[in-house]
């Protein structure tokens, strides 16, 4: 019986992130649109406890006998660890090297923002993804955005297919403690989310700011009177957050997808995003777009949205019409296709 390994390494990071939610969903999606005799595995480095790593429907994870550190060492230097498995899918450019193997690549932020990472990540993510691009079986992206990205920055041999996100199946709400109306920001509280921006471009308004998500790399200064830092909640209290809030705002200096921002849609919430090439994709016209950077214009778009009940309403129409168009089941089905198809014999 045929087997899917999917490297669920990223479930264990210290801050899963956005790729971590990509992880979970899609190989939950992969085992549950698997092909006639095909199973789907999860596989991670050793650690002491890979509860984290389980999910829904996929078997394991197994554990490789090999620590985080060592793994990683040993697939940047090239070394074909196999991971077990007839194909392998890595949802991150954490990958072994071979042409059996499918790399998701989630930006370019590596060339285009590299001030937006720490010197060690920059040249790591160059390398692993370089290498994939030149040697792995396919590539997927979330956007033609990164896929243009990485024509220009990291051309190679691999196909790229553009597969875009799906929306998370939220358990039941929590309620959690928030103010009675609100402004909201999701993600990883890191430079390159622009949430710098939105705090200063808030800072006038009779409505608070609430971030939500963990502390990542860098300086971001967060504290103001107007700002409530909730840091990384539980799905349960997270979207519960979501759909109470007026509005969503994603100021993003760069961005591969911008989960965030479709949840949001699908949610009901308005959604004001940064004219970073991929939010604008993803968003389809039905947000409201800023330059990035520009304080006084995001301020300008936030208050249009909060002060104006008609236009909300407007945003959020065209936001549960585009959100609509994207599911986990499409994007494993996707993703099946393109593993499908390096295992087609070739024509000579």
């Amino acid at each position: 019986m045929p087997q899917l390994v999917v490297l669920t390494e990223q479930l264990l990071a210290p801050v899963p992130g956005g790729t971590g939610r990509y992880t979970r969903e899609l190989a939950a999606a992969l085992a549950a649109t698997a092909p006639a005799g095909w199973t789907v595995t999860g596989a991670v480095s050793r650690h002491r406890d890979v509860e984290a790593a389980v999910v829904p429907g996929v078997e394991g994870p197994k554990v490789l006998p090999l620590p985080r550190r060592a793994l990683i060492a040993a697939w940047e230097h090239g070394i074909p660890f196999w991971p077990g498995g007839d194909a392998v899918h890595a949802p991150t450019p954490l990958a072994p090297p071979g042409g059996r193997v499918v790399v998701t690549v989630h930006d370019a932020v590596p060339w285009t923002h590299p001030e937006t990472l720490t010197r060690r990540g920059v040249a790591w993510h160059r390398k692993v993804i370089s290498r994939a691009t030149a040697k792995a079986g396919a590539i997927v992206v979330p956007t033609r955005a990164v896929a243009e990205d990485l024509a220009h920055h990291a051309p190679g041999a691999a196909p790229v297919h553009v597969i875009g996100h799906g929306v998370t199946a939220w358990p039941d709400e929590s309620p959690v403690e928030l103010p009675e109306r609100y402004v909201l920001a999701i993600g990883t509280l890191e430079p390159r989310k622009g949430l710098g921006t939105l705090v200063e471009a808030t800072a006038g308004m009779r409505i608070p700011l609430v971030l939500i998500g963990p502390r990542g790399w860098g300086e971001v200064d967060a504290d103001a009177p107007h700002v409530r830092v909730l840091g990384r909640l539980p799905d349960a209290e997270l979207v519960y957050a979501l759909r109470r809030a007026a509005v969503l705002v994603v100021p993003s200096l760069t961005e591969g997808f911008g989960l965030p921002l479709l949840e949001a849609m699908a949610a009901g919430v308005p959604v004001v995003h940064s004219d970073a090439p991929a939010l604008v994709e993803v968003a389809g016209g039905a947000g409201l777009v800023t330059p990035r950077g520009d304080v006084g214009a995001l301020t300008a778009a936030i208050r249009s949205v909060v002060d104006d009940e008609a236009r909300a309403a407007g945003m959020v129409s065209a936001g549960l019409r585009r959100a609509e168009e994207f599911t986990w089941e499409k994007a494993a089905r996707d993703t099946w296709a393109a593993h499908l198809r390096l295992r087609l014999p070739r024509v000579t």
